[in-house]
């Protein structure tokens, strides 16, 4: 009885060829970018909340996010001292928007830009922080 049976060599070949068209490939479309700018952005905003998150509060409460959203009369008084932090935290080239529970400090955020984002979660309600470049 007979087997048809391809031989090594040319299963090696079909192999190679399929590798090299891979290859070829590759260089020929490229591959796409990482989102880095949405990913860096992201990082700022993390950057932000877990400093705002862990500095203490002015005048009451466990956190100055803690603060910012135990009341609407706590955000009205701290609504320009968290909005001058902020400001000092970040470099010139970013604008910022920190949502609470009470109201927002910041910037409108715009609607086609790229922005990062970052949730801190407090006894008060949860803190947004948006963050995009300039």
């Amino acid at each position: 009885m007979h087997r048809g049976q391809l031989s090594l060599s040319v299963i090696e070949a079909g192999v190679g060829v399929v590798f090299v068209l891979a290859v070829t490939m590759g260089f020929a479309l490229g591959v796409s970018a990482p989102p880095t700018e949405a990913a860096q952005l992201d990082a700022y905003a993390e950057d932000t909340a877990t400093v705002l998150a862990n500095e203490p509060p002015r005048h009451a409460g466990e956190t100055r996010l803690a603060e910012v959203t135990r009341s609407p009369a706590a955000f009205e008084r701290e609504r320009a001292a968290l909005d001058a932090r902020v400001d000092r935290l970040l470099d010139d080239n970013l604008m910022y928007r920190i949502e609470t529970p009470h109201g927002a400090v910041g910037y409108r955020r715009p609607k086609n830009a790229p922005t990062g984002h970052a949730t801190v979660p407090t006894a008060g309600g949860e803190v947004i922080v948006w963050i995009w470049h300039v």
